[in-house]
C-alpha cells in the first residue's frame, strides 16, 4: 500500500493549477493525506471517483484543514482528538481553540490506523510555543491510544525540522519557529515512544527537504526544510518497503512525502 502525504497550501489553488489530477494519475496513492486544505467540501468539486473522501475543515473559512482520500473504505473515520485528551492538555484555551482548526483525521482499517495531522505552526513570534508543548504530547497520546489496538501510520506537516540534517541552514535558524528546542523535543518524543521516521530508514544526511520559502529561488537551490513526515509503529518497521519525498511535484510550497508498506 502506498501512503502519501501532501500539504497542498490550499486545495482550490492546486486544482486551479491543474496539477492535482496529474499527480494522482502518476503516483497512484492508495491513501492520500492532505493538509492545509483551506476549504469547506462544498466549496470544492473534487472529482476522484476511485477514492472515498473525508474532510475535516476548520471553522474559520480559508484556513488550515485536512482531507483524507482512500481507495479502500475505512471501517471508521473520526476527526480531532478524544474530548478527554483535549481537556487533559488544555488545547481549547487562551492560545487559540485548536480543536476547531480541522487538524487531525484518523481512519481505521482492518489491520492498522492511518492518522493525518497538520500540526500548528509556532508562529514567527513563537506565540504558540506553549500551545505546541500541549499539542505534541496530546497527539502522541492519541497515537499511543490507537497503537494499543493496531499498528499506526501517521503522517503530515509536523511543522518542525527534527535534527540539523533536516534543514539547509540549521545554524541560522536555531531558536526560530520550526527549529526551537521545544518543537524538536516534541518530535523526539515520538521517536522515543517507538515511532519510526520512515525516510531515515533509507536516506541519511541532508538535502532531503519538503518545504521551501518563496524567497530567493530557495526551491531551485534546495535551501529548504524537512517538516513533512511519515512515521510508523516500531512493530511495522520491517513492513516499510520504501520511503520517498517527491520534490518534482509542484503546486505548493511543500512537496509530497510517502511510504510503501506491506499490509498483508
Amino acid at each position: 500500500m502506498k501512503i502519501i502525504s501532501w500539504n497542498v497550501n490550499g486545495i482550490r489553488a492546486v486544482l486551479k493549477k491543474e496539477l492535482f489530477y496529474s499527480f494522482l494519475e502518476e503516483y497512484q496513492p492508495d491513501i492520500l493525506c492532505l493538509q492545509e486544505s483551506k476549504a469547506q467540501p462544498e466549496q470544492v468539486k473534487l472529482d476522484v471517483p476511485d477514492y472515498y473522501q473525508y474532510w475535516h475543515s476548520a471553522q474559520r473559512k480559508g484556513y488550515s484543514g485536512t482531507v483524507l482520500l482512500s481507495k479502500v473504505e475505512p471501517q471508521k473515520v473520526w476527526f480531532g482528538f478524544d474530548p478527554e485528551v483535549v481537556t487533559k492538555y488544555q488545547l481549547a484555551d487562551t492560545y487559540g481553540d485548536t480543536t476547531t482548526e480541522g487538524r487531525v483525521i484518523t481512519a481505521e482499517y482492518e489491520a492498522f490506523y492511518v492518522v493525518t495531522v497538520y500540526t500548528p505552526n509556532a508562529k514567527e513570534d513563537l506565540s504558540r510555543i506553549q500551545m505546541r508543548q500541549q499539542w505534541d504530547p496530546a497527539f502522541l497520546e492519541h497515537c499511543q491510544m490507537l497503537e494499543k489496538q493496531k499498528p499506526v501510520v501517521f503522517c503530515g506537516d509536523l511543522n518542525v525540522a527534527h535534527t540539523e540534517l533536516d534543514l539547509a541552514r540549521p545554524k541560522d535558524n536555531v531558536g526560530k519557529k520550526g527549529f526551537t528546542d521545544e518543537e524538536r523535543e516534541g518530535f523526539q518524543a515520538f521517536v522515543d515512544a517507538g515511532f519510526v521516521d520512515t525516510l531515515r530508514m533509507f536516506q541519511e544526511g541532508n538535502g532531503y527537504y519538503t518545504w521551501w520559502s518563496h524567497w530567493g529561488n530557495a526551491r531551485q537551490r534546495n535551501v529548504g526544510w524537512r517538516i513533512d513526515y511519515v512515521l510508523v509503529s516500531e512493530r511495522w518497521k520491517d513492513r516499510v518497503k520504501s520511503a520517498s519525498i517527491y520534490p518534482e511535484v509542484m503546486g505548493s510550497d511543500h512537496c509530497p512525502v510517502g511510504a510503501e508498506i506491506e499490509i498483508g
